[in-house]
């Protein structure tokens, strides 16, 4: 979520207050919001009395650039709520100034309910209980995340160990559509034209042709334009394990139906170097050890639910959820895969 519309929430506190509360909520002013407003608050009378003055040559730690009642914001203390928003959320999309006057009406509703100690009421302590375990949970999570980042030994041995994971092949694959039992209106031309067809295509990449003005404006085959590239385990199983089994400048057949063949021929065939995968064994190494960590910690916290109230497990467990989300989105393109079974 970024800031936008921040000129319909200028001047209007509660819609302001309502605005940041869910972006806390949302866990995007978790780790920034409460020190910082504590510590507003704590300092506020000092920060009164002896405000320094303002100009353009004080210091960023020094000088005050949004007054709230008793509350002093110096420009440093400012930054970094911007830095740590932006760090998340990516450049904020209102200007400085807007998002200014909506912090100080947040600060200001803030103050409005320390006044009326609302503060105290069970139902915002409960809140601010929740916000406090998030941010700690968070700040542990990411401790156990440094931790499990593998070394580049680790890293070495899983690419050794799993080589034939990064085999790539760039293929051209060939769909003919045929009829085999003669039915007007049917899609397909006849087996036997169908396989000149392809013969003739084949003979075509043998003189160095592409078979292109073989198959142009037929719209009973469909003939890559240009090889379209391949990591072992993202075609459909059948074609996969074909083309991993073919060596560059050869064809297979993939499927031969009555009414359809698919033929595969390898342009060219390598294994992408340890540099090339070297991030994503990281992650997932990374997500390994994460995953690990977080099940022995499980175990040793002593984690008990009672099965009569909740019901039997029967969902992924709390390590295994948070580790598949920040896990590495897999190299498989969705695209690819939906392509092909459209074809």
């Amino acid at each position: 979520m970024r800031f936008s519309g921040g000129n319909n929430l200028a001047g209007r506190p509660l819609l302001v207050f309502r605005f940041f509360v869910k972006l806390i909520r949302l866990g995007v002013l978790l780790q920034l919001f409460l020190p910082l407003l504590s510590l507003v608050l704590c300092q506020a009378q000092a920060a009164s009395e002896t405000g320094p003055p303002a100009g353009s040559n004080v210091p960023s730690e020094s000088r005050v650039v949004i007054k709230v009642g008793d509350i002093q914001l110096t420009q440093a203390e400012f930054e970094s709520v911007l830095k740590i928003l932006e760090a998340q959320q990516g450049p904020a999309e209102i200007t400085r100034r807007t998002f200014a006057e909506n912090y100080s009406s947040l600060l200001m509703l803030a103050q409005k309910a320390q006044a009326e100690h609302l503060d105290t009421s069970p139902d915002v302590l409960r809140q601010l209980a929740i916000d406090r375990n998030q941010i700690l949970s968070n700040a542990a999570y990411a401790e156990l995340r440094d931790q499990a980042k593998p070394t580049a030994d680790e890293i070495n041995s899983y690419y050794l160990a799993n080589g034939e994971d990064f085999d790539v092949v760039d293929l051209r694959r060939l769909f003919v559509w045929q009829n085999s039992t003669g039915e007007k209106g049917k899609r397909g031309m006849p087996p036997k034209q169908a396989q000149a067809l392809i013969a003739a295509v084949r003979e075509d990449f043998l003189k160095g042709g592409d078979g292109s003005k073989l198959v142009q404006g037929n719209k009973d085959v469909l003939l890559d334009s240009s090889p379209n590239r391949f990591q072992r385990g993202e075609l459909p199983p059948k074609m996969n394990e074909e083309a991993f089994s073919l060596q560059q400048g050869q064809w297979g057949v993939v499927e031969q139906a009555p009414d359809a063949l698919v033929l595969i021929y390898v342009v060219k065939r390598y294994r992408q170097d340890v540099k090339a995968v070297a991030a994503i064994i990281e992650k997932k190494l990374q997500n390994q050890k994460l995953r690990a960590s977080m099940d022995d910690l499980k175990k040793s916290a002593g984690i008990w639910l009672d099965d009569q109230y909740f019901g039997a497990a029967n969902s992924p467990s709390v390590s295994s959820t948070q580790s598949n989300a920040s896990a590495p989105t897999n190299s498989v393109r969705e695209e690819k895969d939906k392509d092909e079974r459209q074809k």
